[in-house]
């Protein structure tokens, strides 16, 4: 077993050998590594070929037309072209988002809150969901986007996606959803489900960082202007030569993630049970978020009496973190912890691990029995100071 072993799936996913192997072939002279730009001769065409086939992919797991995914460099982007690309349309208008979205939709409707538009920040149930309810008493006559996750990346928490967008597509209010911690996770499937925009990345599903995609519903069309100018790439929404080895690399990771979702999921569920029942001997541990309404792979924990700072620095053998990548450069509790009710001293003693395709039993196992050790030692350390 290797050490430290990596339970911060949500943060990053390692490549899948299967998608590195596909990435190598589009680097290289001897492989494909034209830009797919270049339509005057075979090296172009073939880059080409392989970035609609990734197109066709990605289009695959979340069951739309190949035509509406668009191109970025991650998730971020995709939030920040779909929420400021619609936004730019209507002058200064009324968005709605919670408080506990990623930073790259927070601080985007943020960034607009400063330049004009009203944005309504919607407070999370205890276990971190919005509800139809509360989106529907936020709407206004000049509500033109509604921004929400449909799975949070610290708590695993799912909306109800489906509903929250009947609701807005009935009263014809554009519905944009960060899916980069659901795809893969659970079944997306915008054609039968009310999203008109979605925001996808490459390295939550076990493909490479620096790439991801912006679904864009095209009937009834979906307009968004873009952010990036220059060459009119990607049907004129984001300019800038195509990385093909990376899009064929998102491409490979989704079509395998499509294959076997649901037993994966089922895997990881188990090990999710042998995590939380490995650390039952253990008092005063709470879960926070919805215990049921998740995906298995991130679990949020809370353990009294312990700062989870001093609990990573004993736990060298783990990869965990304390909240979200993008927020951990601050020392501050997280946001998302703190605004489903708990205090910072309750956020200051919360881990998340995440598991992946590569977790095993075994390290589970391993990683319950330390936890254990190193919070009743770090309780005991404590007692004695007192």
């Amino acid at each position: 077993m290797k050490t430290p072993v990596y339970l911060d799936y949500a943060a990053t996913t390692p490549v899948d050998p299967r998608v590195a192997d596909v990435m190598m072939r589009h680097l290289t002279l001897d492989g494909v590594f034209g830009n797919p730009a270049s339509r005057t001769h075979g090296y172009g065409w073939q880059a080409e070929a392989a970035v609609e086939q990734a197109r066709r992919q990605v289009a695959g797991l979340i069951h739309c037309d190949p035509r509406e995914i668009v191109w970025t460099s991650g998730a971020t982007e995709a939030d920040n072209l779909a929420i400021k690309g619609v936004a730019s349309q209507f002058g200064h208008p009324h968005i709605i988002t919670s408080s506990i979205e990623h930073k790259a939709v927070i601080d985007t409707c943020s960034w607009l809150e400063q330049h004009g538009c009203e944005v309504t920040w919607l407070s999370p149930a205890p276990t971190g969901e919005i509800s139809v309810a509360q989106v529907l008493d936020a709407l206004t006559d000049r509500t033109v986007l509604v921004s929400l996750m449909m799975v949070n990346n610290e708590l695993g928490t799912l909306n109800d996606i489906a509903a929250i967008g009947a609701l807005l597509r009935e009263r014809g209010v554009l519905f944009h959803v960060d899916a980069a911690q659901a795809a893969g996770k659970t079944r997306i499937d915008v054609a039968g489900m009310p999203v008109d925009l979605m925001s996808l990345s490459g390295h939550k599903v076990y493909g490479p960082k620096g790439i991801g995609a912006l679904y864009i519903r095209r009937s009834p069309d979906v307009r968004v202007d873009a952010m990036i100018h220059g060459g009119g790439h990607e049907r004129g929404m984001r300019s800038g030569t195509l990385p093909t080895h990376q899009i064929v690399g998102m491409g490979t990771a989704f079509e395998l993630a499509d294959e076997g979702l649901e037993e994966e999921q089922a895997r990881l569920e188990a090990l999710r049970q042998q995590l939380l029942a490995g650390l039952e001997s253990l008092p005063g541990v709470t879960l926070n978020g919805d215990g049921a309404h998740r995906v298995p792979g991130i679990v949020n924990l809370g353990f009294d009496g312990v700062d989870a700072e001093s609990l990573m620095l004993g736990l060298r053998d783990l990869a965990v973190s304390s909240g979200s990548a993008c927020a951990s450069a601050t020392l501050s509790p997280s946001y998302v912890l703190k605004n489903i009710g708990l205090t910072d001293q309750q956020a200051h003693r919360s881990l998340r691990l995440s598991l992946g395709r590569f977790t095993t039993s075994e390290e589970i196992g391993f990683a319950a029995s330390r936890i254990v050790e190193a919070v009743t030692r770090l309780r005991s350390v404590r007692r004695t100071v007192a």
